[in-house]
């Protein structure tokens, strides 16, 4: 036996159905961060320390991709 079901909702109204928190305030704050960085002609390397704070990978995280990523990039023997 084989039951399908369509809902249509938008996504609001699938997400207070699914009782998940409203993020759009949090994604509103990390957008005007973005913003105000650039606009205030931050340096590259503040860029890398708040992904760092901000994004959702924690330092080792990055040190992981960075690993990866150089060795990527070196000749082979």
């Amino acid at each position: 036996m084989k039951v399908s079901v369509d809902v249509d909702c938008t996504p609001e109204e699938a997400r207070r159905f699914l009782g998940l928190p409203d993020l759009s305030p949090v994604h509103e704050a990390y957008v005007e961060k973005m913003k105000a960085a650039v606009t205030d002609g931050a340096a590259p390397e503040m860029f890398g320390e708040m992904m760092k704070a901000w994004g959702p990978m924690n330092e080792a995280g990055m040190n992981m991709w960075k690993q990866m990523l150089d060795q990527m990039g070196k000749a082979p023997r």
